[in-house]
């Protein structure tokens, strides 16, 4: 029986809360020329001169507020979810999960789904929101990992799952946990970015930041935009 084959990726983690594997993680994520999207040269001279130096010991220490007993709670989780969803999928589709940075890592999903002989492969970043420095990121690496294979098996990338009733209901079921209605206001917070990689989803330059209120509607020009699937999705 033929199977279909899910990567679901996640951000990433260090390999431990220590010092230099909290190194090697900062360097994989910030070196990334779609997070940091600056000359080469800058980047380096900034990433591994600086960043990497004077963060790493103050980022393992709050690492270390959270780590676990069995390891990176980010990775626990998402191999939780990955349990989780290759239960309720069945055998019909074999799961794996896949961290941008570090491990387990993008290129070993993709070889251990290969070694399945999976009928087609579904890449699912988990960022709801699209953003060039996440889901963009992810996209990215995986097209250069099976660029190098002899055999390409059909391959589809979920973009975004901003508007996903099943998404937007999971958010307000944990939302009612809190009990909103005792509020005046409720606040979504989404992590931020530069304005210059939101300029860069608008391939016409006539639409993004031209007004205040260019995110606060989805359209052609702007449905791939962070901002505005971030105000969609609230």
């Amino acid at each position: 029986m033929q199977r279909t084959g899910i990567l679901l990726v996640n951000l990433g983690t260090p390999d431990s809360a220590e010092v230099a594997d909290v190194k090697k993680y900062l360097k994989q994520f910030l070196l990334d020329e779609r997070v940091i999207d600056i000359p080469a040269f800058n980047r380096n001279l900034l990433v591994r001169g600086i960043i990497v130096p004077f963060r790493s010991p103050k980022t393992s220490a709050l690492y270390k507020k959270i780590w676990r007993e069995d390891g990176s709670p980010l990775l626990y989780y998402s191999l939780l979810q990955q349990q989780m969803l290759q239960e309720k999928l069945g055998d019909t589709y074999h799961v794996e999960l896949a961290m941008r940075y570090q491990n387990p890592s993008i290129q070993a999903g993709l070889a251990s789904l290969r070694d399945k002989l999976v009928k087609e492969i579904i890449v699912i970043p988990l960022f709801p929101q699209y953003a060039s420095a996440s889901t963009g990121s992810v996209m990215q690496l995986v097209m250069e990992l099976v660029s190098k294979w002899a055999t390409i098996p059909p391959i589809r990338m979920v973009n975004s799952f901003h508007d996903n009733p099943l998404m937007i209901a999971a958010f307000a079921e944990n939302a009612r946990i809190h009990g909103p209605e005792n509020y005046d206001h409720v606040l979504f917070s989404f992590h931020g970015l530069p304005e210059r990689q939101l300029l860069k989803c608008d391939h016409t330059g006539t639409y993004c930041l031209k007004s205040d209120d260019c995110c606060e509607t989805l359209n052609d020009v702007n449905k791939f935009c962070y901002s505005a699937q971030g105000h969609d999705t609230a």
